[in-house]
């Protein structure tokens, strides 16, 4: 299943946030949008999400879901939102509680979710007993769940530390590995989006229009290898030529408003 931005535009009011954005996110492809504070990317996320129509444009998916998918597109959120009086298995079961399944059929699913992000032994704990990551992987379990063919990610890593990012970026080439599932990830860090993205979408300063388009020319696989650190070290220099000026002038205009 594809999903397809065509020239989406937006505003709020008379503040222009999105001109006239496209691109395509093909089957079992992983695509970053990077860009100046500002600019647009969560609101994206939003539109391609179907949760805020476009001013102008369309966001449209293409081509039939995965076997057994529940719901085409999920959202994974930066802040987790996680139901705080349900467990681990009742939060990634919850999404499920409308969706005909029946009991055993259900509890197999949230099985499958649980180990697939390494959270089997902590079903019946609550989130507040929880790291922020651990929380964070609760919060991909119940995306894994509905067997979506294209998660939206907002910033989900950004709340977490160093060291807890970095094993949950480990998680994500994993889950995506085999290509059966989409992704649209949204950042600031150019870490991530070089280490997970197969191209890389950058929006200007607001309104935010596609500036250009990267590719990172290696597999996921060959980017783990401590001899590529080099080239995504070139790759993230690269971005940040492209946005550096105009993150500089977003970071003042925020500190003068």
């Amino acid at each position: 299943m594809d999903l397809i931005a065509n020239h989406i535009s937006h505003r709020f009011g008379a503040l222009d946030v999105l001109d006239d954005v496209s691109f395509t996110v093909g089957a079992g492809e992983v695509v970053a949008i990077v860009g100046p504070s500002g600019c647009g990317k969560s609101t994206l996320l939003s539109i391609l999400g179907g949760l805020l129509r476009p001013s102008a444009g369309v966001a449209e998916l293409r081509g039939a879901p995965p076997p057994g998918s529940l719901n085409p597109l999920t959202f994974v959120f930066q802040d987790f939102a996680l139901l705080p009086w349900a467990t681990v298995e009742e939060n990634v079961e919850f999404p499920l509680l409308h969706s005909g399944l029946g009991t055993a059929e259900r509890l197999g699913v949230v099985d499958d979710a649980l180990k697939r992000t390494g959270l089997s032994d902590f079903r019946a704990t609550y989130p507040k007993q929880l790291s922020g990551g651990m929380r964070q992987r609760v919060g991909i379990a119940r995306a894994l769940a509905v067997r979506p063919a294209i998660l939206l990610m907002d910033e989900p890593l950004s709340a977490l530390d160093s060291q807890t990012r970095e094993l949950l970026m480990e998680d994500f080439v994993r889950l995506l590995a085999d290509g059966a599932m989409s992704a649209v990830y949204v950042t600031h860090n150019l870490e991530e989006a070089v280490r997970l993205a197969d191209r890389i979408v950058v929006l200007s300063r607001r309104p935010g229009r596609v500036r250009e388009v990267v590719t990172i020319p290696m597999t996921r696989g060959e980017r783990g290898d401590v001899n590529a650190r080099g080239q995504l070290l070139a790759l993230q220099n690269q971005l940040w030529s492209l946005i550096r000026t105009e993150a500089i002038d977003a970071e003042r205009e925020v500190q003068h408003a």
